[in-house]
């Protein structure tokens, strides 16, 4: 095979700057077992898997959701999160920190890991040097970007602007910002064939099943001694049914997760030919977006070309970082068939341009594209940590009460 174009920062700001439509990469994989080996792929509502039909080289494939363009989304975020953390690149970054002593679970929360990213109820439910985010100087950002005024939003959430937004939240509700995703990312596969699964439990402790179990003020919250167990208003024995499991009846220790569990059979996972990732970061639907200065109403082309360049650099370095690491879930990591490259969508009809891309250099891309969009005025934050409101904290604190409770069930 012809040796790739490598892509630099003057190739990427050429393709930014022409009437390009998009750049793509289709990567095909394995399962890290081999050929043949089964994968399990993500389940939905009723323990379904996403299956459909496609049409590929003029022929109808039986084909397998493996990660969905939202789960690509985050795991992307995820990539860049952590080259930031690692000092490989410097991203603007909301944080906060749930830290309080109160908590029985202290984490932090970044836009890089939000559901909703800068528009998430965690950040509009927070605090900027005293005031309110959403009525902060930088929070307030959020009430007037639009495509037409991409500018502060670029300094402090750029992401966004890549991954798409809607600030459905906000005080505007329904009409607040939106910003449709300038790259899409999924992994399918094909020919796909149904297999089974089993499952069983030895019991170590050979706990029978033909114990009864009863409701108890104990610390284990069961007992097999009637006389200690709860009563009913009748003085009858309450019969332990707590937890999820749908295994047993009532006073069965199979409730309290012992006892042997019976083999099982069921469909689940499947073999495919091979799974595909196909990648589109639109450059068109960059080129919507236009950045002015200051106070000026209308933007200056070039400044707008480096933003779009440098939106394109951060698109480009997400999805490299994030290609290495296709571990998706439990039975289902992938191993890549070929290097990926990157072809540029130029001009009908014509050859298509195809670029190289490894981490180090996608990490090297971005940062060149930061210094340039630095250098032309555009802003371009660090980090900046919020505070979680006494009604945010009471909120999450008392939710992790109610999820250590065994009493009670998370819905």
């Amino acid at each position: 095979m012809a040796s790739l174009m490598p892509l630099t920062i003057s190739e990427l700001r050429k393709a930014v700057a022409s009437s390009a439509a998009a750049f793509r990469c289709v990567t095909e994989f394995q399962p890290a077992g081999g050929p043949g080996d089964k994968i399990f792929p993500p389940t939905y509502e009723g323990g379904r898997y996403a299956v459909e039909k496609r049409m590929v080289d003029e022929r109808l494939v039986d084909c397998v959701l493996l990660d969905s363009v939202q789960s690509q989304a985050n795991r992307m975020e995820l990539a860049l999160l952590e080259a930031h953390r690692d000092r490989k690149i410097r991203l603007p970054l909301l944080i906060t920190h749930f830290d309080h002593e109160s908590l029985l679970k202290k984490f932090t929360v970044t836009s890089l890991e939000a559901s909703h990213r800068i528009a998430d109820a965690l950040f509009r439910d927070c605090y900027l040097n005293g005031v309110i985010f959403r009525r902060s100087e930088k929070g307030s950002i959020l009430d007037y970007t639009d495509i037409r005024n991409a500018t502060g939003l670029f300094g402090i959430c750029p992401t966004a602007l890549l991954f798409g937004i809607w600030d459905s939240t906000g005080p505007r509700g329904g009409l607040g910002a939106k910003f449709q995703r300038a790259i899409v990312s999924e992994i399918i596969g094909y020919d796909a064939v149904m297999g089974v699964k089993t499952s069983s439990r030895i019991d170590k402790a050979e706990i029978r099943a033909d114990v009864t179990i009863y409701e108890a003020d104990t610390d284990v919250k069961y007992t097999p001694d009637p006389d200690r167990a709860l009563k009913d208003k009748s003085g009858k024995p309450i019969l332990y049914d707590r937890g999820r499991s749908e295994r047993g009846k009532p006073g069965n220790p199979s409730k309290a997760n012992h006892s042997n569990v019976v083999p099982t059979i069921s469909d689940g996972g499947f073999t495919i030919s091979k799974a595909v990732q196909t990648v589109v970061l639109s450059l068109a639907a960059l080129r919507r977006l236009r950045f002015p200065l200051g106070q000026n109403l209308e933007s200056d082309p070039e400044v707008d070309i480096t933003a779009r360049t440098t939106l394109a650099a951060l698109g480009l370095a997400a999805v490299t970082l994030a290609q290495q690491d296709l571990d998706l879930r439990s039975r289902c990591q992938l191993f890549p068939q070929h290097d990926p490259k990157w072809t540029l969508l130029d001009r009908p009809g014509q050859s298509h341009i195809e670029y190289e891309l490894k981490p180090d250099a996608a990490v090297n891309l971005l940062n060149e594209a930061i210094d340039q969009a630095k250098k032309a005025g555009l802003p371009w934050e660090g980090e900046i940590e919020l505070t979680p409101s006494p009604e945010l904290l009471e909120l999450v604190r008392r939710s992790q009460e109610l999820a250590s409770s065994s009493d009670v069930e998370v819905e």
